[in-house]
């Protein structure tokens, strides 16, 4: 007799979710809007390192903060852990062709596109404009007076975003296109809106007329840039990335259609404006209440050394303080993840939040210590404030060169103090999470302009970034 193999015959495994709050969905839902940072601190105190969580309008969630699990998050098949299609809610600011709402292989097609300007000599050549940017929005900071600094950051970032990716330099068009950006942003950063958007869901908040008062001159004024780059006669020397984008082609030697240039330019500016710009505000906040360690960087910056307490300062400064708090994959198939075989359907969500926080990671998880990534480099699936795997974000390099030349920058033309003693505690902005007070310092001396002697010379408040 033939021996019968019994796996031919078992019943597959039963898929389950993980334990999570039994608390109906609206009060889960409004646990994750409202205080989520307490609230995920809370799951995992009580269900551990992987836990489910149910949104409204969305599958159920199953938080990793275990390395090993989001190791398989991010290096799993990309066409069964589907990030594009978890990534839905972001369709009606983002639009549909945009690389982060893509999933295999439309994704990588697009990725591929994307990728050249964000590397190598193409990106080096960004760090004079950079420089330049942050040295005119600081010379309109005012002497002695508490203001917040992340407005300033913001600014500074999104002239950054209009020069380096849209490259615009006259400045009728840099005026206009700020000011609908501007209205984007502010509109797009609302808790209340963001509220709004889980309880709408992203198809009913496409029609709403509010949002479209907003989005559509944004449309407008981008669709214009587009147009006009394409028949630019100097669109071969330009060294922007809109212009490398409009002369990409896809193997089939055709070229980006305007909406999808259009989904790509907002993809970058809402992935490399708003959280560039927090995450420096967070650099300072933390540094202002750390003086030795403020000393310490200004030393390395004013002496020219090789940037290795810098490179410390930020990673350190993102794992504290990531300014997005999740990853998500939507599962094609049922896969297993921290002894659970998750059915079709769930979403996995590594957390940054909480794997930062692990303290057989980093010891004293919640104090501010550069010094941890002076003795060991981040690890791939401990420190994930980009993601990971192949979805890890693409303008990673361009946040990280920019983040470290603001800071060197300001630590050279400026000398700041620290406005009101304590800590600011952390609240949403929409999607992302800022320091409460928005940062706030004070400007104790301005460094001279090269070649004028020690005398301080006070710029008016309100020069225009870019004027």
């Amino acid at each position: 007799m033939s021996a019968i193999d019994p796996s031919a015959t078992a019943l597959p495994a039963p898929t389950r979710l993980p334990p999570g709050p039994r608390m109906p969905v609206p009060l889960q839902t409004l646990g994750w809007v409202v205080r989520p940072l307490p609230f995920l601190d809370r799951c995992r105190a009580r269900y551990g390192d992987i836990f489910t969580l149910r949104i409204r309008n969305e599958a159920p969630w199953v938080f990793l903060s275990d390395p090993e699990d989001i190791k398989r998050a991010f290096t799993g098949p990309p066409e069964l852990l589907r990030a594009g299609e978890a990534n839905a809610i972001l369709e009606p600011v983002l639009g549909a062709r945009s690389v982060l709402l893509l999933d295999e292989p439309e994704h990588m097609t697009q990725r591929k596109l994307m990728l050249p300007p964000f590397h190598g000599e193409r990106m080096q050549r960004y760090e004079e404009l950079i420089v330049d940017i942050a040295r005119r929005d600081i010379a309109g900071w005012p002497l002695g007076e508490p203001f917040a600094l992340l407005p300033r950051m913001q600014a500074i970032t999104l002239e950054v975003i209009m020069r380096a990716v849209f490259g615009i330099t006259e400045s009728d068009r840099l005026a206009r296109v700020r000011e609908v950006l501007r209205g984007m942003i502010e509109w797009s950063t609302n808790p209340r809106r963001l509220a709004r958007l889980a309880i709408l869901g992203p198809e009913r908040l496409k029609r709403n007329r509010g949002f479209r008062a907003v989005m559509d001159p944004v449309d407008e004024a981008i669709l214009e840039e587009i147009r006009r780059r394409r028949t630019a006669p100097d669109l071969q020397e330009r060294e922007d990335i809109l212009s490398m984008l409009v002369q990409a082609r896809y193997d089939d030697g055709s070229a980006m259609s305007d909406g999808e240039l259009r989904d790509e330019l907002l993809t970058l500016l809402v992935a490399g404006h708003e959280t560039t710009a927090t995450s420096l505000a967070w650099a300072f906040e933390r540094l202002l209440r750390h003086p030795d360690k403020l000393e310490r960087l200004r030393a390395e910056a004013l002496a020219g050394e090789e940037e290795v307490y810098l490179e410390a300062v930020v990673r350190e400064t993102l794992r504290l303080r990531p300014v997005i708090q999740i990853v998500i994959r939507k599962l094609a198939e049922p896969m297993q993840f921290g002894g659970h075989l998750l059915p079709a359907g769930a979403a996995v969500v590594p957390c940054i939040h909480l794997v930062h926080r692990r303290e057989d990671v980093y010891p004293q998880p919640l104090s501010f210590q550069p010094e941890r990534f002076l003795e060991q480099p981040p690890g791939t699936y401990t420190w994930i404030p980009f993601g990971g795997g192949v979805r890890r974000c693409l303008g990673a390099s361009f946040a990280l060169l920019e983040m470290k030349r603001v800071l060197q920058t300001v630590l050279t033309d400026a000398d700041l103090r620290v406005a009101e003693p304590g800590s600011e505690r952390v609240v949403r902005r929409a999607i992302s999470f800022s320091p409460q007070h928005g940062a706030r310092a004070v400007l104790a001396r301005r460094a001279p302009p090269a070649g004028e002697g020690a005398v301080q010379v006070s710029a008016p408040a309100g020069v225009p970034v870019g004027a």
